[in-house]
């Protein structure tokens, strides 16, 4: 193998991580704040398809955005006419993934951050004239800032990481699709140990400055 081959997995993984993670942070903090704020019949079922993703199998978590992302699907049919090409076997397809597996990790992070928060302080805002994009933006968020980076390096791991549901929906094509963990599989399956070992290293680096760098964050 080639060393020219290992960077497209070390770039690649990189992109669907920080975008899935961004996405992931967007929607975990809009579901956590909603489902924290309110009580309505049916929120245990909610909660419990919310962490689902959580404690499946990432192959199962795989096949069944196959199912529902293949280009027999209405989904997979309709963002195929919208885009001009099928989602699956593409790395928005593992940047899916990544976002329905690092999901569950950003909501009960979140959902706890917000449960942490003074009420009063959002209820002061309220009497102040604040609208509610208000209170969220310059009070609630502010006081679980710990939780939404905590959230936000989660979301980033599980990303980097994913392995199962992305070789399902995106596979292994080598400077398209192909991820570090997937790289790492196929190379120590060909018995490239010395390339499967700068992957990994690689891996650990980056994982290393992230902790680094959130730790400081937190002072």
């Amino acid at each position: 193998m080639e060393w020219q081959a290992f960077w497209p997995p070390i770039r690649l993984s990189l992109q669907v991580a920080l975008i899935a993670s961004v996405v992931a942070l967007a929607i975990g903090t809009f579901a956590a704040r909603l489902m924290s704020r309110r009580r309505f019949s049916g929120q245990a079922l909610a909660e419990t398809a919310f962490m689902l993703p959580l404690v499946l199998p990432p192959t199962v978590v795989g096949f069944v955005l196959l199912v529902l992302l293949g280009r027999r699907s209405g989904a997979g049919r309709f963002i195929e006419w919208l885009t001009g090409a099928p989602v699956i076997f593409s790395w928005w397809a593992a940047v899916i993934a990544s976002v329905v597996v690092a999901f569950p990790l950003v909501y009960q992070t979140m959902k706890n951050g917000f449960a942490s928060v003074d009420r009063e302080a959002e209820e002061a805002a309220r009497v102040a004239g604040a609208s509610e994009l208000q209170v969220f933006l310059y009070i609630t968020l502010p006081l679980a800032g710990h939780a939404f980076l905590t959230a936000f390096v989660l979301a980033f791991a599980r990303g980097l990481g994913e392995f199962g549901a992305t070789l399902m929906i995106a596979g292994n094509i080598p400077g398209r699709t192909q991820t570090v963990p997937t790289a790492i599989y196929v190379a120590v399956d060909a018995g490239h140990t010395g390339m499967a070992w700068a992957w990994t290293a690689a891996v650990i680096g980056i994982s290393f400055l992230l902790l680094l760098f959130t730790g400081r964050a937190r002072k």
